[in-house]
């Protein structure tokens, strides 16, 4: 059997059968502090697949950090086939700060493929795509929700690529959504290059959420067996997603204050009431009513809204019958879940 080259990440090399963490150095602050992102990997004894799992490009949702970390914790990385590569925190500079953004203020996830010799943000989006990306066969992003929003696990793709389709599949999301390419994204600069790649959304911002954090690493860990990077389970139970092509905000039809009266996975009607918009004095109730029939992937969490802020996503399928499976199965989780708060594995 010949035998597998290493890999050189930021200058180091990683033979086969080791792991190592490597600094990518990016720029300095203006106080001279030297920043770098910090990338882990797992480089296998045999051949296979070079997956990178990439998390906190917004440098605020960080519940992708935390389903990184319990992912690198897991003992079977050991008869890992292929290669790992794991960046729990791309934007580390709005990590430092809580905050969605770089310090220019420009979103890291509409800078790719970026530039060297452009902002601060497509800085990073170019080391990121020469020492991640260019050495990587697949690839998976995660995110959450934002602006005190929280998402309902789902998986974002392009379906009409069997393999990211397949891989869709297998990570075993409540909703798969068959959504287009944002310009400048990351997803659409992987994609591009022609590597399959998941976008995986759940929960909020600044906030560990532990179903979407079990859900994301379960998926994963699926992702890893359905590409031969880790042995498939003898009894694979059928994982089921509902496949949406269609989603919507739907949004405040006046300013006040709001009180839901859907929560997150649930199953809406065409006109149901979805919540009811009230001013501080009471005097005036305005109900907001849902456009089509859907189930409710996003939501709004603070209750001050001003007209047209968006309060809820929803989401429309074919099947009434898989969204009323896939909203019981999501409401069954949270409730036995509580507040849905994280619990340290």
């Amino acid at each position: 059997m010949p035998k597998r080259n290493s890999i050189t990440i930021g200058n180091i090399q990683i033979k086969p059968g080791e792991r190592l963490t490597i600094d990518l150095p990016i720029a300095r602050l203006y106080t001279h502090t030297q920043m770098s992102m910090p990338v882990h990997v797992v480089h296998g004894k045999k051949d296979g697949p070079v997956l990178f799992v990439s998390a906190a490009i917004h440098g605020d949702e960080i519940n992708g950090v935390e389903i990184v970390r319990q992912l690198l914790k897991m003992k079977f990385l050991n008869i890992l086939k292929g290669t790992l590569i794991a960046i729990p925190i791309v934007n580390v500079y709005g990590f430092i700060n809580r905050s969605r953004y770089l310090p220019d203020r420009r979103d890291l996830n509409r800078s790719f493929p970026g530039s060297y010799s452009g902002s601060l943000a497509s800085h990073l989006a170019k080391i990121f795509m020469d020492e991640i990306v260019e050495k990587s066969t697949h690839g998976i992003d995660i995110h959450t929700g934002s602006n005190h929003r929280t998402n309902l696990p789902q998986i974002r793709a392009t379906l009409d690529d069997p393999e990211v389709e397949r891989l869709a599949n297998a990570f075993g999301a409540p909703v798969i959504i068959n959504a287009r390419l944002r310009d400048n994204s990351l997803r659409e600069a992987v994609i591009e290059k022609g590597i399959p790649m998941l976008l995986f959304e759940g929960g909020e911002s600044l906030r560990f959420n532990e179903q979407p954090i079990a859900v994301g690493l379960k998926g994963v860990v699926s992702v890893m067996r359905a590409l031969g990077m880790l042995p498939k389970k003898s009894r694979e139970k059928a994982h089921q997603s509902v496949v949406v092509q269609t989603t919507s905000w739907v949004r405040a039809n006046r300013s006040g204050i709001i009180h839901s009266a859907v929560p997150l996975g649930s199953v809406v009607k065409e006109s149901q009431v979805m919540a009811y918009i009230i001013d501080p004095l009471g005097d005036n109730e305005e109900k907001l009513l849902a456009p089509f029939e859907g189930i409710v992937i996003g939501c709004l969490n603070l209750p001050l809204v001003h007209m047209g802020d968006a309060v809820f996503h929803l989401a429309s399928a074919e099947n009434r019958q898989d969204l009323e499976e896939i909203s019981h199965m999501v409401l069954k989780e949270t409730a036995a879940n509580g507040n849905g708060n994280f619990i340290l594995r």
